[in-house]
């Protein structure tokens, strides 16, 4: 008992002293230095960078608000930090598949309850990304615990700094990979603590393959079969067609439409985009996205956005499909293996 209490004392002490860091806080990313910004994050993908930020910030959800921070060590930039400000309501819950068997008038008092249910939360990292794009650490520096207990003193900054507009039910940073996790260890000690989530879907891409047919020809012909005769065959029967939108801009409400009969559907949904976004993605990403379009005759049946973050590595981004006519045909299932062939047609390494 005594350890323990000596303990807990030395992290509420170790909680109160300041990183020997400084800081620079902006709301918006064109506040701050923009050569610093850049010498952090040109390793760390597209969607850590200040075009993509900056787009965000014009056509970002209307619950969800940008903050960032650089940290200096003797006038020297050595990690960047993107932070947002999310507002939630219980409404952006749906029902667990375990709450059908409440009955219509149970089923409604908790719908109204839950919408009166709210939290504001600080996420270190961006709710429209896959992966670890809130921090960035200069090369050599990234085990360096006092870096660590800089992020950490950075969202409790900005916590403490607009405590006006309201508290903050908790914070969260989110996606570390693997290294990052050993890495942040101190983090442990100003009170966080991890929660695993499910792993990524990586496909390595071989450099050899140009085409989808490269890659059907790498698998066992069970699989190859599987795939041309369940998803090829009955979507050819359908007369659907793949295409790469050239203008984003012109079918934009149509993908919004098809994103939202995804989105609604899914059991948690923190933040939803407006139509405005898809051509300010196109125009921000430019040739590192791919807008794959599935149409029969002249009505838009799906859509996948792929996206190359790093060099090396693209992401199956966005999707959205017409859910009546998923019921039909595997239009799922064929947006998918578009991913694979946009992933070799931007050179990726993985997918």
């Amino acid at each position: 008992m005594p350890n323990s209490i000596s303990a807990a004392l030395a992290r509420v002490r170790f909680r109160k002293q300041a990183a020997p860091l400084r800081f620079a806080f902006a709301e918006r990313i064109d506040y701050l230095n923009p050569d610093h910004w850049d010498a952090l994050t040109a390793a760390s993908g597209f969607l850590h960078s200040r075009g993509y930020h900056r787009m965000l910030e014009r056509v970002r959800p209307e619950n969800l608000d940008p903050r960032y921070a650089l940290l200096y060590r003797d006038l020297e930039p050595v990690a960047a930090v993107s932070m947002q400000w999310v507002s939630l309501r219980g409404g952006r819950l749906r029902k667990a598949a375990g709450d059908k068997g409440l009955t219509k008038s149970t089923e409604k008092l908790k719908q109204s309850i839950a919408e009166h249910v709210k939290a504001r939360v600080l996420v270190v990292g961006n709710l429209l990304s896959y992966g670890s794009h809130g921090i960035a650490i200069a090369p050599g520096l990234e085990a360096e615990s006092d870096l660590w207990h800089g992020i950490g003193e950075a969202a409790y900054r900005i916590r403490r700094a607009e405590k006006h507009s309201g508290r903050t039910d908790f914070v969260l940073i989110k996606d570390l990979r693997t290294a990052q996790m050993t890495q942040s260890q101190l983090l442990h000690q100003l009170g966080y603590r991890g929660l695993e989530t499910e792993p990524n879907m990586v496909l390595p891409l071989n450099p050899q393959w140009r085409s989808h047919d490269d890659y059907l020809a790498a698998l066992s012909a069970k699989y190859r079969k599987n795939i041309r005769s369940r998803v090829f065959k009955p979507m050819d029967e359908a007369g659907t067609s793949v295409e790469i939108a050239v203008d984003v801009a012109a079918v934009a409400e149509r993908l919004q439409a098809l994103y939202l009969a995804v989105h609604e559907n899914a059991s948690v949904r923190p933040v939803t985009l407006g139509a405005d976004y898809w051509p300010a993605l196109a125009a921000a990403a430019g040739n590192r996205a791919r807008f794959a379009l599935v149409r029969r005759a002249d009505l838009l049946l799906g859509f996948v956005v792929t996206l190359l973050d790093t060099d090396e590595t693209a992401i199956g981004y966005h999707i959205g499909f017409d859910r009546e006519a998923a019921g039909e045909l595997p239009i799922y299932l064929r947006l998918l293996q578009q991913t694979i062939v946009d992933g070799i047609a931007l050179g990726a390494e993985r997918l």
